[in-house]
Order: C-alpha cells, then sequence, then structure tokens
C-alpha cells in the first residue's frame, strides 16, 4: 500500500485522457517521485487516488 503524502501544495494539470468536453476531467499531479495523485477536477478539495508510477504507466498504456 502506497502511503499518501501531503498534496496541499502539489500542482495539478489536466489530464491529456480526460474528456475535453468539460464533463470527465481528471487531474493528475507531477510533483512526486515514483507516484503519481489522480483527483477529479470537479472536487479539487475531495479525495485523490495514488497510483504507483509503475501502475499509472501499466493503466494509461492500455488506453
Amino acid at each position: 500500500m502506497i502511503a499518501t503524502p501531503d498534496l496541499t501544495a502539489a500542482s495539478w494539470r489536466k489530464s491529456t485522457y480526460s474528456d475535453g468536453n468539460g464533463g470527465a476531467c481528471v487531474e493528475v499531479s507531477d510533483d512526486f517521485t515514483g507516484i503519481v495523485p489522480v483527483r477529479d477536477s470537479k472536487v479539487t478539495d475531495g479525495p485523490a487516488v495514488v497510483f504507483g508510477g509503475a501502475a499509472w504507466s501499466t493503466f494509461v498504456s492500455t488506453l
């Protein structure tokens, strides 16, 4: 299990895999080594899911 880092100072960007119509928008942070925090852009103060770098690479390579 990956420990959740402090994400309060994270820089977020809209994922290139997000829906361009303003609906299903996923944001990711590139600020952390070895992990990729992911959140819903419509709920910026909500929780984030934290993927290990290898798991994230596997996930996006299947899209």
